[in-house]
């Protein structure tokens, strides 16, 4: 029987068990030009116990910026920041993989170069707010995209991949989840066109493919990888019905042949098996779970073979050597939600590994 602690072939990349840290944006990109710093690169390496490790999302391009002092990739400065992170992680025998999120409508002006508009799939405003730094800020109307607009995102994506490899990344996640700019053009309240890119579930889920297209392209589709969420309401998204959507997405990229999918369930498992059926690479899967994070019982979905590999969340910021402590049933540090975001060494790095 196959177990969560066997090692496991990706892209050709041999991990070492099948455990995944999943992307938590910190919010500490304190280094020149939005880049990561030294605590970023001991962060994740005292995680490199990992089978694989997801960075936080990490915006592909200036404007793709939705929160304060997140890290990009689209800057010398901070492929060179990246690179301190990705030889920190190799040097524990870890393997990191960068998740490129353009948070789209998500976000506010005044975290935009020369104060631009947020942009769509459609000028529809996001109920809810975001952290600024002048406090909380209502989301605004974002400006649609035009076909322009579109090509020069997807291609965005594309340099942002290429930079990846050079800061040493072993691939990219691709984060079309959690109510960002790739959710919103597959679901159908936040993307109202009525040209090539919606109006059905087909035309919804082609900017989702080309992006991974494009991504594949550029470094090899079995170093990229796609994050979804079916039905997950994040960020003032509503899919009433996703299977439609999110399986001609998946048929649309049959012939790229990404290397996973890693799904976030928000809603039936019945959907996560569906999809699993229509995908030939590794599934990883993020579980639902009713009122705790994802601990020790989610190493079943492995061995009853619902997923290839699972990923853990605020379990894994909090322990560092969580494959250990899974192992061994625990115990486990508790997660300190005030210092998920921004801030210094507290809530960070200082979390202790059992030997300590």
């Amino acid at each position: 029987m196959t177990t969560a602690f066997d090692p496991i072939d990706l892209g050709g990349n041999r991990l070492a068990n099948r455990i995944v840290m999943a992307p938590m944006t910190r919010s500490r990109a304190y280094g020149p030009g939005l880049s990561p710093t030294a605590r970023t690169a001991e962060y994740y390496a005292q995680r490199a116990s990992a089978g694989l490790i997801v960075t936080e999302g990490t915006q592909p391009s200036a404007t793709g910026q939705g929160y304060p002092d997140t890290p990009g990739l689209h800057s010398a400065e901070q492929v060179a920041g990246w690179r301190r992170v990705t030889d920190a992680v190799h040097a524990g025998g870890g393997r990191i993989f960068v998740q490129l999120m353009h948070t789209g409508r998500i976000g506010h002006s005044s975290l935009l170069p020369g104060g631009q508009r947020p942009v769509g799939a459609s000028a529809v405003r996001a109920k809810g707010s975001v952290y600024t730094a002048a406090g909380a800020q209502k989301f605004e109307e974002p400006r649609e995209l035009t076909e322009e607009d579109i090509a020069q995102t997807v291609e965005d994506h594309a340099a942002a991949a290429r930079n990846a490899v050079a800061a040493g990344f072993d691939g990219v996640e691709v984060h079309a989840a959690n109510g960002y700019l790739v959710h919103q053009f597959l679901a159908p309240n936040s993307n109202l066109r009525t040209d090539g890119w919606g109006g059905s579930p087909e035309r919804r889920a082609r900017f989702a493919a080309e992006v991974v297209t494009a991504v594949a392209d550029a470094i090899g589709a079995e170093r990229t990888g796609l994050r979804i969420s079916p039905g997950n309401p994040l960020g003032d998204i509503d899919e009433p019905d996703p299977e439609p959507t999110y399986t001609a997405l998946l048929r649309a990229l049959e012939p790229v042949g990404p290397g996973y999918l890693h799904v976030v369930e928000t809603g039936e498992r019945s959907l996560t098996l569906e999809l699993r059926k229509r995908f030939a690479g590794v599934l990883i899967l993020n579980a639902r779970t009713q009122g705790r994070p994802s601990g020790p019982e989610e190493l079943a979905l492995v061995e009853d073979g619902t997923a290839d590999m699972v990923s853990y969340g605020a379990l894994f910021l909090a322990n560092p050597d969580l494959p250990r402590r899974l192992r061994a049933g625990g115990p486990f540090n508790t997660p300190d939600r005030a210092t998920y975001y921004g801030g210094d060494d507290r809530g960070y790095t200082d979390y202790p590994a059992l030997d300590a």
